[in-house]
């Protein structure tokens, strides 16, 4: 696709971000040399990751994206770089690369010399690394050794060819890093590093994005016998104008405060929409009374069911809370209020593997052998006498003194997965199929 075909497809798909759209299209062209390093950087849910992706699919650029969430360790990231290196060059030019002399990668110097073995002789190839700062064990100057990875990797490159040892960028080798905020150039080792910032959303552009695809009030279209008036393009009408003055009556109310980004502005306007037109499909207002439906349906922008996550959905409706409050009889002094025998529960083997988390976490390792150990030795712990070593000159024990905590009191503690696995075991009475 030409250039100009990219950008306006990108502009449909993603809005209120051409002037990113339009950096990196020229910063990334096909004809024209790309800067060795880029530092991308803006809040969750600014539309990093799913632009990148879409701008080298469409351009058909040869390139690499490693998802760095994934990765826990150095060694684990400059693998999957290697790795997804590999793929993206096979499936650029359509060839079968040897894998067997890439098989291995310990470190950043192996990664270089990987790298600039496989990049030799090649047109230009960008690397992606997403959400760089999301790396569980990296390096203080993993960062900055990833930035100047084309120098380097020249370095080697030269030095088993047994040339001059120069340093010189190469120009087939361009590295983008997404983060959340942007990298300082103590961070760096360099202040000669371009940047390209994806600021949060305001709130006309969120209104923008959200009222580009109304959801329809009525699930079912009415029959046209009934009202033959009711078109399929009035449909289409009402769906937007209620649902753009729904969208602002949300972002004002609850949004503004608890769901700033795209991701959770919709979220809580998609769980509010049905409660919210209820009256509508009832036949209680139509569908252009939005204030009089915004005074009926107000306690809805008063409850925070809308803004919190959960593992189970409620069972009562928010509709119908109201209404089951009426309904109950009023509690007096010979009769007591019923007690809500709502349950919810958990499958089976959840629970247990919950319940083993929070085990795990909040006990020290050290107790698993006493605690959920089927088979063991109770031993008594015998109470040592004091020994001389034990007293000071001045008689008095020595050693430090160590406020014990109650672990409960302290943020959960991480454990392993094979720690989790083996208290799950000791938590049920017999085997786990392999369907569970």
């Amino acid at each position: 696709m030409l250039p100009d075909e990219i950008i306006a497809q990108l502009d449909a798909e993603f809005q209120c971000r051409h002037q990113q759209i339009q950096h990196l299209a020229a910063l990334y062209s096909a004809h024209l040399p790309s800067p060795p390093f880029l530092n991308i950087h803006g809040l969750t849910a600014t539309g990093k990751s799913a632009i990148l992706r879409s701008y080298f699919h469409l351009s058909r650029a040869c390139h690499a994206i490693v998802n760095v969430r994934e990765c826990i360790t150095t060694r684990h990231l400059v693998e999957r770089i290697v790795a997804s290196s590999v793929d993206a060059i096979d499936e650029f030019h359509d060839e079968k690369t040897d894998r067997r002399p890439f098989a291995r990668t310990e470190n950043l110097s192996a990664l270089c010399v990987n790298m600039a073995r496989l990049l030799e002789g090649r047109a230009k190839f960008t690397l992606v690394l997403d959400a760089m700062d999301k790396l569980r064990e990296g390096g203080g100057t993993l960062i900055a050794a990833l930035g100047r990875l084309g120098e380097t990797a020249c370095f080697y490159m030269y030095q088993a060819k047994d040339a001059a040892l120069t340093f010189s960028k190469i120009p087939n080798l361009s590295i983008i890093v997404t983060t959340t905020l942007p990298l300082t150039p103590s961070v760096l080792h360099s202040s000669s590093t371009s940047f390209l910032h994806f600021p949060s959303y305001t709130r006309a552009e969120l209104l923008a994005i959200l009222g580009a695809h109304p959801p329809k009030i009525f699930p079912e279209p009415p029959s046209l016998e009934k009202f033959p008036d009711y078109t399929p393009d009035v449909a289409a009408e009402d769906d937007e104008w209620l649902w753009g003055r729904f969208l602002q009556a949300v972002y004002d109310s609850l949004a503004k405060h608890t769901g700033r980004d795209v991701v959770s502005f919709k979220s809580c306007a998609m769980r509010l929409w049905r409660p919210f037109v209820e009256p509508v499909l009832a036949g209680q207002f139509g569908t252009r009374d939005f204030s009089r439906l915004m005074v009926n349906r107000r306690h809805l922008f008063q409850l925070e069911d809308s803004v919190l996550d959960r593992i189970i959905s409620s069972t009562e409706d928010l509709s119908s809370k109201d209404t089951t409050a009426s309904a109950m009889p009023p509690a007096t002094p010979s009769k007591k209020k019923p007690a809500n025998m709502t349950a919810h529960t958990l499958p089976y083997y959840t629970t247990h593997m919950l319940i083993a988390a929070y085990l795990a976490s909040y006990n020290p390792s050290r107790t698993d052998v006493t605690y959920f150990m089927k088979h063991t030795d109770k031993r008594k712990n015998k109470r040592r006498a004091p020994t001389a070593a034990s007293f000071s000159v001045t008689g008095k024990r020595s050693g430090s003194k160590h406020r014990k905590i109650s672990r409960h009191l302290l943020t959960p503690s991480p454990f392993t997965l094979d720690r989790l696995l083996a208290i799950f075991r000791a938590l049920l009475d017999g085997t786990v199929p392999q369907v569970a």
